[in-house]
């Protein structure tokens, strides 16, 4: 029996000293030294800083010291500042559920004035001189230095041998401190930083746009490679950049979240950003953003977490909707429509009066390497071989075409591309074309297509799939799945959670396809499951969907269900392998993929065209050198 524990040992109820709480709060506070940094460094931001320095020796384990040119501390207040909870960021519970500023606790300085060294210099703008503080002995005494502030930490841990051995080496302890900085610099742009370990220089962010603050701290290839967002409903507002499904990483470990200028990692936030690019992603790939929230502070509460890295909404619903709608949006506007915002006026593919000259034939304008193209395009009539318009009904559900027709899903594609061409340009009417023209087909696989920039390399599977599923998502917009009994209710344990969540949630789960229904009170049946998986588990599919509603938005989980069918509809409808197209149906392809929404990947994530320039095919063949 541990002693500890037994009756003769028993300790008195007795009040700890101010020192062992201050360690305890320390060790919920302080971690490791990029702890240190992310604190003083929310007390610099606070303070109005402009510029902040931050110096590290071994990582920071032997000397964290943070600058700033802040507003300072007045000279009778740097003694209370090193107090437990004494600040002056609030002073009453409305401050409290209103919080503006990045700390607002008061425990900081005093958690990591018990385990090391602390020194706290600081001057404000009219006084004679600054004023340094010894945080172990309370001496204060005038020091030489501007407007502003400077925290000094030494040996950290000094205190507590125990915690510092959990440290790891200096290289590492450096790369969490200059995360903890990057973090910072991506929410405020407005201050530069800079990161000085062992007397040299290794960062630097100079205050500047947002913009280029990501390309400074996230490189120049984020910025390239990432699309804007902007969105906003009710007092909600959405901004930043979203990775290209293409650049997404095996890890998380480029998703910055923000919420009113805080760093934060949330399941709400995390959840709706993934969920945006459900229909992008190819596997387990996680998406690359940088999101910024800006809400009301009194709906959202910071005060849940001892390091201020988790916050909790009032309306968790609400925020997972505009997040998720942001990122919808600016990931569903096709590239294609991008690449036709970048060309030159020169570039611009012209529809000439018919007759003028072949079809599609192309005539460059300029010598390379800025090579500019037009080609005419004579009035083609897209129709079937038979001469009948086939519906868009009839193109989501392909049938196998008879020998010499075109397949009826492109003889659609053609007939609307003819339909949008001819009823928005006029002869002679500069028309983009981004994707370009068809050229051949390779293998019956890929679209060979030429564009101004170069070569355009098109998965006509994918893109097909991609422009079926978006059609079927419209049309079952309001759609219920259809559902199948079993024989036999699948019986299984279930929590008091999964009761309550299937009792209430009855009308979603019948939209699903689903009824789950109570057996005993700890004892849940499925007796109906949707048609396409009835030959599943049920008790599985009844376990994730209960818990995916009791978690998130009973819309999002009715929406992934039904995009799941509608993929599998869409994989099967597309037109396969080895099928032989016309130029007309290929360029019908092209139209409609520079028109559809997220056409950029099929809906198991993988690309669906890809572009090769003039100069990298120079480069293929050592052309210039």
């Amino acid at each position: 029996m541990n002693p500890a524990l037994s009756p003769a040992a028993r300790r008195p109820i007795r009040e700890l000293p101010d020192e062992l709480i201050s360690q305890i709060a320390a060790g919920e506070v302080v971690e490791r030294p990029a702890s240190v940094v992310r604190e003083l460094l929310d007390n610099a931001l606070d303070a109005g800083a402009t510029q902040v320095t931050l110096r590290l020796l071994a990582g920071g384990v032997r000397l964290i010291a943070v600058e700033d040119d802040g507003a300072g501390i007045a000279r009778e207040e740097l003694s209370t500042a090193i107090k437990r909870h004494a600040t002056s960021k609030i002073a009453s519970l409305h401050d409290l559920e209103s919080v503006g500023t990045m700390g607002f606790r008061g425990e900081a300085l005093a958690a990591i004035n018990s385990v090391s060294e602390l020194a706290l210099l600081s001057r404000m703008a009219g006084d004679a001189s600054a004023h340094l503080l010894d945080g172990r002995t309370g001496e204060l005494r005038p020091a030489a230095r501007g407007t502003g502030t400077t925290v000094e930490v030494k040996e950290l841990f000094y205190s507590t041998p125990a915690r510092r051995k959990f440290l790891k080496t200096d290289a590492t302890e450096l790369a969490h401190c200059i995360e903890a900085v990057r973090r910072h610099a991506l929410a405020r742009p407005d201050v530069g930083f800079a990161v000085w370990h062992e007397g040299k220089l290794v960062e630097q962010w100079r205050a500047t746009t947002l913009e280029r603050r990501l390309a400074d701290v996230l490189g120049e290839d984020f910025l390239a490679q990432s699309i804007a967002v902007n969105y906003s409903v009710g007092t909600v507002r959405v901004s930043g950049r979203a990775g290209l499904p293409d650049v997404a990483r095996a890890r998380a470990d480029q998703q910055f979240a923000y919420v009113n200028g805080r760093f934060v990692r949330d399941k709400v936030l995390t959840h709706a950003a993934r969920s945006a690019y459900e229909d992008v992603l190819h596997g387990q790939r996680q998406p690359v953003y940088a999101l910024y929230v800006e809400m009301d502070p009194t709906r959202v509460d910071v005060n849940v977490h001892p390091t201020k890295i988790e916050v909790r909404f009032r309306d968790s619903r609400e925020i997972h909707q505009a997040v998720r709608h942001a990122v919808e949006n600016a990931l569903a506007v096709p590239r294609a429509q991008a690449l036709a915002a970048q060309m030159a006026p020169g570039e611009v593919l012209v529809a000439s009066p018919a007759g003028s000259e072949g079809p599609f034939s192309p005539v460059f304008e300029s010598n390379r390497p800025n090579p500019s193209v037009k080609w005419s395009q004579p009035a083609i009539n897209f129709a079937n071989p038979s001469g009948s318009r086939v519906s868009d009904l009839e193109a989501l559900w392909p049938v196998r075409p008879a020998a010499g027709e075109s397949p009826p899903a492109f003889s659609a594609l053609t007939s609307d591309q003819t339909a949008a061409t001819s009823g928005s340009a006029s002869p002679g009417e500069p028309t983009v074309w981004p994707l370009g023209r068809a050229i051949a087909q390779l293998h019956g696989v890929y679209i060979l297509a030429e564009n101004a920039q170069g070569l355009i390399v098109v998965d006509m599977h994918a893109a097909h799939e991609r422009i079926l599923y978006e059609r079927l998502k419209q049309q079952m917009d309001e759609a219920r799945l259809s559902s199948q009994p079993l024989l036999i209710p699948a019986t299984f344990a279930a929590t008091a959670q999964e009761v309550a969540t299937a009792e209430a949630s009855a009308e979603v789960l019948h939209t699903l396809g689903l009824e789950i229904t109570p057996f005993s009170p700890r004892t849940l049946a499925v007796r109906a499951v949707p048609t396409t998986l009835a030959q599943g588990d049920a008790v599985e599919l009844a376990r994730s969907v209960l818990a995916e509603l009791a978690q998130h938005d009973a819309s999002t989980v009715i929406q992934r269900a039904q995009n799941e069918l509608l993929g599998t509809m869409a994989c099967h409808g597309a037109v396969r392998a080895n099928r032989r197209l016309t130029l007309d149906e290929m360029n019908a392809l092209l139209r409609q993929m520079e028109a559809t929404e997220r056409s950029d990947q099929c809906n198991h994530g993988r690309p669906t065209w890809r572009q090769l320039t003039m100069r990298e095919l120079d480069g293929l063949f050592l052309r210039g050198r």
